[in-house]
């Protein structure tokens, strides 16, 4: 045997690791709708830049027949590049061993996620898996341990992005709930740490695993995923848009993409915010007129919908947006909004991407519901991550800011470094009628014409107290503006914040309230 033999039987070996569960076990895996872990990794990535890595790592159990096909220990692992941008990651291969994760299964997932955090990379996990390897018994939960440690540990130090296109079930699913972003895929995919059989011996309930934890689920009503894809194709492509807003790491900017210029001024933005500061309106329309053009990149669209965050781009560079939307519960704050705007906060002070906020919020969310399941904790989220948030804070009131509501959404107090109004802003402890109520109750009551009384006193409270001039007055507001030089205003502020530097008390870490 010389060198090419030994050359030949390298390259009969990788064929075989390709070959992952076999021709019958892949036919299977198209029969379900899904592609195989190497095709959803070609379709990923940017072509002819995949470098597999531990191709041959193998499981050390014998029993149960195990030490046959193998191949690859259920998932391939490596690096590539998507845009350009390089990026590390794992995709489980359902047809090995059903994608289950084993001992060596989860070193060689480890191994990866070490790579890319020494050299400052984006981490994806394309995430198919019946769970954990039952024959390698308490092994299989050391290999889970030893991705949710880096899941943690790397949290803030690269972005990692999850993408579900299979079962996600038990343990597996803590993997990507510590991720930054989930992408789940209709019908096909599925999170849950106990499945319907187990539900239905345990509590008698009937469930399909779809409506447990499918894509839908998890979208609308959980808040666990991200992202809702229609296909596999499209999940794939959303990670591709996804990294296209993110830096790689936590000492870098997102790039500046070449921008196309386009007039500044938007006499539109007169026009869309109701003066009636009880008639909704869809704060997207407004996001449109200030960011480029078809640059917003909505996260968790379908959840908690009384906020909207997500990220955009003002003269090509990157911003994280925190906005009321009151067309969903008058835009008030509640406990599902409260998580979601705090979460995507936080990432964005992990990652250097400026924050901006479009406020028009009556409040949070009165009721006994919210109280009892612990609004307070919740809302303090908020204060937190924006108090924490050491990247260039910027924000405008459209309209209202009232209370606790209004100290919360980036006031000046917690350390927004611009804050600007328009002029119809109301900015104030209360609104002008709950106010007047209670200051006036007794002279409204006493009366002859007590709604005349009471609109009179409403009108006058308006417009001596509930106006932006007042907190402009006290140096709450920076300034009050033109909403059609508010894009103006925004690009002017971004170049003024670029080399902002900021320092936080030395200490290990906060408490945040979770």
């Amino acid at each position: 045997m010389d060198m090419f033999d030994k050359i030949n039987e390298l390259y009969d070996k990788r064929r075989q690791v390709e070959l992952g569960g076999g021709d019958k076990r892949i036919e299977k895996q198209h029969d379900k709708g899904k592609m195989t872990a190497r095709e959803r990794i070609d379709y990923l990535l940017d072509a002819r830049t995949f470098v597999e890595l531990n191709p041959f790592i193998e499981t050390r159990v014998t029993d149960f027949d195990m030490s046959n096909n193998g191949n690859g220990e259920g998932v391939v692992t490596g690096y590539g590049k998507i845009n350009g941008k390089s990026v590390y990651l794992f995709a489980q291969d359902f047809t090995v061993y059903g994608g289950a994760l084993g001992e060596m299964h989860g070193k060689k997932i480890a191994a990866a996620m070490d790579l890319a955090a020494k050299n400052g990379f984006p981490f994806i996990g394309l995430n198919d898996s019946g769970g954990a390897k039952i024959q390698e018994g308490v092994s299989s939960l050391d290999g889970y341990g030893h991705v949710f440690y880096r899941n943690s540990i790397y949290s803030g130090v690269i972005p990692q992005i999850s993408v579900i296109m299979g079962p996600s079930a038990g343990g597996a699913v803590y993997s990507p709930a510590i991720t930054d972003f989930v992408i789940m895929v209709e019908k096909t995919s599925q999170m849950f740490i106990t499945g319907p059989k187990v539900i239905e011996t345990v509590t008698g309930e009937k469930i399909s695993s779809e409506d447990l934890g499918g894509a839908h689920i998890h979208n609308s009503k959980s808040g666990n995923a991200h992202f809702q894809a229609n296909s596999e194709e499209d999940a794939l492509d959303t990670v591709r848009q996804l990294i296209d807003y993110l830096p790689a790491n936590h000492n870098e900017k997102s790039d500046k993409l070449p921008y196309k210029p386009e007039p500044e001024l938007r006499p539109e933005l007169a026009d869309l915010v109701p003066f009636n500061a009880i008639k909704p309106y869809d704060v997207k329309n407004v996001i449109e007129q200030v960011v480029d053009r078809d640059s917003f990149l909505e996260i968790q669209r379908k959840f908690a919908k009384n906020i909207v965050v997500g990220f955009a781009r003002i003269k090509g560079e990157t911003i994280g947006l925190v906005c009321n939307q009151p067309k969903y519960l008058a835009g008030g704050l509640d406990i599902d909004s409260s998580d979601k705007a705090a979460r995507f906060i936080r990432f964005c002070d992990s990652f250097n991407v400026p924050i901006i906020t479009f406020e028009d919020v009556t409040g949070f969310f009165p009721g006994v519901k919210q109280e009892h399941a612990g609004i307070i904790r919740h809302g303090a989220k908020i204060l937190y991550a924006y108090s924490e948030a050491t990247v260039p804070k910027i924000t405008v009131i459209t309209r209202k800011a009232y209370g606790g509501a209004y100290v919360a959404l980036n006031s000046k107090s917690i350390g927004a470094d611009l804050v600007y109004a328009w002029p119809n802003a109301e900015i104030a402890v209360m609104g002008p009628e709950g106010a007047v109520n209670i200051i006036y109750a007794k002279e409204i009551a006493e009366s002859d014409n007590p709604e005349q009384l009471r609109q009179e006193k409403i009108d006058t409270y308006r417009e001596k107290f509930a106006n932006p001039y007042v907190a402009a007055g006290l140096g709450m507001v920076d300034d009050v503006i033109d909403p059609r030089k508010t894009r103006i205003k925004l690009i002017q502020s971004l170049e003024m914040l670029r080399n902002k530097q900021e320092e936080r008390p030395t200490k290990k870490h906060g408490n945040i309230p979770l």
